[in-house]
């Protein structure tokens, strides 16, 4: 019987062991089965224009932002994002269209035996299914962004016009290493030969790193904040910082296309663009309703940024995290008087009560049921106060989805 749909996104969404349900056991690192995969399918001369997108915060809406601007310059643009918060074909995008149904079953029903003796992971698969797709349809741009890490990153097979580094912060130590200096060195690993890079932050601690990796390899580097204009696109201040990478990056692409009108349109124009969604979103006014993807300790030092720019009455703050989260460290950045509630995730590495008991002594208000508990704190909060929901992208769709 021929798989419909659903049981073949099942399929691919269970490529176990996949990193969103089981933490780093499912980190497969190593080039070797995208580069056989990229063979057998013939990819492996591509023509496509590459950007490609690493750090440890604010890819996503980096590589949004750079579609956007290209998409205004009159380009067809794919992106390959992670996550998704709502449906895996958010992940391949050209424009703002998702990936059709037809492509992915087509592609999966032809390929399942190589994948399968391959033994390719999850993330394996989209990057070879995003690849095939961009090929077909003959993108003018892909902007890839990096799964983990980057040196071993399966996306780290592509030979990119521009390689962008948002930000180095700390974020899944157990895998890139605990010190800035060693995440650092890992990020660098998607720097090319005779390319360019453009770091979206300065930081005494890795400047140097990427310095000396670019001089080996005969590459062109610009630190955003050394040329970076006061301009302020956006008054939500860590996507102003991803605007103006997203700028350089545009930039370095040296379009003729590209102009200051473009450029604002471009980010004007974002949501209807690209979909952006998780970034300081709001989901619904009085009370006013924010949804943010913040997961480790400098997302949560942004958000604490741009609640202290607020004005409301009170604030209530849902968070559920995965598994080993340090959640003392990032809830100490949120207001003090902050209305804390906790609920779980429906994943496996969800972080459950009694992990939540340990790392934070006060009374507890948890309800395995998001839906519950956020309706709950719509009952309790007035029309002034403002509700956060934050901590992980998988809230989302349990909270948000009507379906």
């Amino acid at each position: 019987k021929r798989l419909d749909y659903k049981e073949i996104e099942n399929w691919i969404l269970n490529r176990l062991p996949f990193y969103q349900n089981s933490g780093s056991v499912a980190y497969k690192p190593g080039l070797d089965n995208i580069n056989k995969f990229i063979n057998e399918l013939n990819l492996s001369n591509s023509q496509l224009k590459f950007i490609h997108v690493g750090g440890t915060n604010g890819k996503g809406s980096t590589c949004s932002y750079i579609s956007s601007i290209l998409q205004e310059s009159n380009f067809k643009v794919g992106t390959f994002t992670s996550p998704h918060y709502f449906d895996f074909r958010e992940r391949i995008k050209i424009n703002n269209n998702k990936i059709e149904k037809s492509f992915i079953s087509s592609f999966i029903i032809e390929n399942k035996i190589l994948i399968e003796n391959l033994g390719l992971s999850f993330f394996e698969v989209s990057f070879g299914l995003c690849l095939s797709y961009f090929e077909k349809h003959k993108v003018d741009y892909a902007i890839i962004e990096v799964g983990l890490g980057g040196r071993l990153d399966a996306t780290n097979i592509i030979s990119p016009l521009v390689s962008v580094i948002t930000n180095i912060s700390y974020d899944h130590t157990e895998i890139l290493g605990d010190t800035l200096e060693l995440i650092a060195t890992e990020k660098a690993g998607i720097i090319k030969e005779k390319s360019k890079l453009v770091v979206g932050e300065k930081n005494e601690i890795t400047n140097e790193i990427f310095i000396n990796v670019c001089k080996e390899k005969l590459t062109e580097i610009t630190f955003v904040p050394d040329i970076s204009k006061d301009i302020i696109y956006s008054d939500i201040e860590y996507l102003n910082k991803n605007i103006h990478t997203s700028i350089q990056a545009c930039k370095s692409l040296n379009l003729n296309a590209l102009n200051d009108k473009v450029i604002q349109r471009g980010i004007d124009n974002v949501k209807i663009n690209t979909g952006l969604f998780g970034r300081w979103s709001l989901i619904e006014d009085n009370p006013m309703i924010i949804f943010d993807s913040a997961h480790n300790e400098s997302g949560f030092k942004s958000l604490a940024n741009q609640i202290s720019k607020m004005t409301y009455n009170k604030i209530y703050v849902l968070l559920s995290f995965v598994k080993g989260k340090k959640i003392k460290d990032l809830i100490r950045h949120l207001p003090e008087d902050s209305n804390i509630y906790f609920t779980s995730l429906k994943i496996e590495r969800s972080m459950d009560l009694e992990e939540i008991n340990l790392n934070f002594t006060e009374s507890i208000k948890f309800d395995v049921n998001s839906k519950r508990i956020f309706n709950k704190i719509k009952t309790e909060a007035s029309k002034d106060d403002l509700i956060l929901i934050t901590g992980s992208n998988y809230i989302a769709k349990e909270i948000f989805n009507e379906n």
